[in-house]
């Protein structure tokens, strides 16, 4: 009798070690399964619009979201920064931006500020130079700095080869690059919530 006790007693071990193991298994595949359907934070990056949270930002200072992998800036501009758009008009190379990069710029945006009208203040532009693809710096203060000229009256600077742009993104003249930087479709969920890749019309 104890032999048997001892041989049912190792059998019900077993069954119970091996149910439990493909319990394991069996989660651990489900598991797999289910964040298969889910799409990943890389995925939404990828192609999804992005919702751009700017209740923080304040005058002069700019964000950086990412959307399809690319840098996109949401910039503040100062009541100064506006006027300075006025002075660089003659400067840059497509002031009205007849000439798009890689997407039309949005109808409804104005063409100096390049921005909603109801948001003219806030630019909202890929942070891509359209020469070969660098990221420019911002270089937001005015004035003579190394690598700008002496009449700056702010923007971006590409690192890569010089080129310049004005803070509403438009290349100057006799530049590498020949586009200004690309305005995303978007549009204004709220006053502080900005979708990125998607406006009234779907998404980009």
């Amino acid at each position: 009798m104890s032999i048997e006790k001892q041989v049912d007693s190792g059998r019900r071990g077993l069954l119970v070690a091996t149910c439990a193991a493909g319990g394991v298994v069996g989660l651990a595949t489900t598991g797999a399964l289910v964040s298969t359907f889910q799409p990943s934070e890389r995925a939404k990056a990828a192609g999804a619009p992005v919702e751009a949270d700017i209740s923080d930002l304040k005058p002069g200072e700019m964000k950086v979201f990412e959307w399809r992998g690319k840098p996109v800036w949401i910039l503040k501009r100062t009541p100064e920064m506006m006027a300075s758009l006025a002075k660089t008009e003659d400067k840059v190379a497509d002031p009205k931006s007849e000439k798009p990069y890689t997407m039309d710029m949005p109808e409804y945006c104005d063409k100096q500020s390049r921005s909603r009208k109801e948001h003219s203040d806030v630019l909202i532009t890929v942070g891509i130079c359209s020469h070969l693809g660098c990221s420019p710096s911002s270089k937001f203060a005015a004035g003579a700095q190394p690598s700008l000229p002496d009449d700056w009256a702010g923007g971006f600077l590409c690192p890569c080869h010089g080129s310049t742009f004005d803070l509403a993104g438009r290349v100057y003249k006799n530049k590498p690059a020949p586009q200004n930087l690309d305005v995303p479709r978007h549009m204004y969920l709220s006053d502080t919530k900005i979708l990125i890749g998607k406006d009234e019309k779907g998404e980009a």
